[in-house]
């Protein structure tokens, strides 16, 4: 197991991660690259691509449940309401000696500040939607995410 990022290296990856643009076709590129790690990591794992309130992808893997939608959910309603990564918002609240669940009076049937939401966020245009796997402990949730949007990066032409 490794150590879990910290808020400096968690800030670090959302400012990192900012794409260009982020189409529908982008959408199914960066879902399918996902579902592919996850084969090739044999992971249980539920993935989920929204932009705004529109789901653009979603898919679940053998292994994942209803559970993990649900968790989904969870998790993307924190990115939608704080602009940053799931991982990042409980990790602030556990660097303060509390936990999300007991200092943010939201409810926790509908808010999970657990790793595994990542902002899509677009040049020029800010936080327009979510990236979400659910499955695996939070930190590997977190960085399959953060792992895909880096190769996902490094796979867009410049300028497009």
């Amino acid at each position: 197991m490794t150590t879990p990022p910290t808020i400096h290296e968690l800030v670090d990856q959302e400012r990192r991660l900012t794409l260009r643009r982020f189409t529908h076709a982008d959408a199914w590129a960066l879902g399918s690259m996902l579902v592919e790690m996850a084969h090739l990591r044999e992971a249980p794992v539920a993935i989920d691509i929204r932009r705004g309130a529109q789901q653009l992808f979603h898919c679940a893997l053998p292994g994942s449940s209803a559970d993990n939608d649900a968790w989904i959910d969870r998790k993307r309603r924190v990115v939608e309401r704080y602009g940053e990564s799931s991982f990042l918002v409980g990790t602030r609240h556990r660097e303060k000696g509390t936990t999300f669940e007991e200092s943010s009076r939201l409810d926790p049937d509908t808010y999970a500040a657990h790793g595994g939401s990542f902002p899509i966020t677009v040049e020029g245009a800010g936080v327009i939607g979510t990236v979400t796997v659910s499955g695996l402990p939070q930190a590997e949730d977190h960085a399959m995410v953060v792992d895909a949007l880096s190769r996902f990066l490094a796979s867009t032409p410049p300028g497009t």
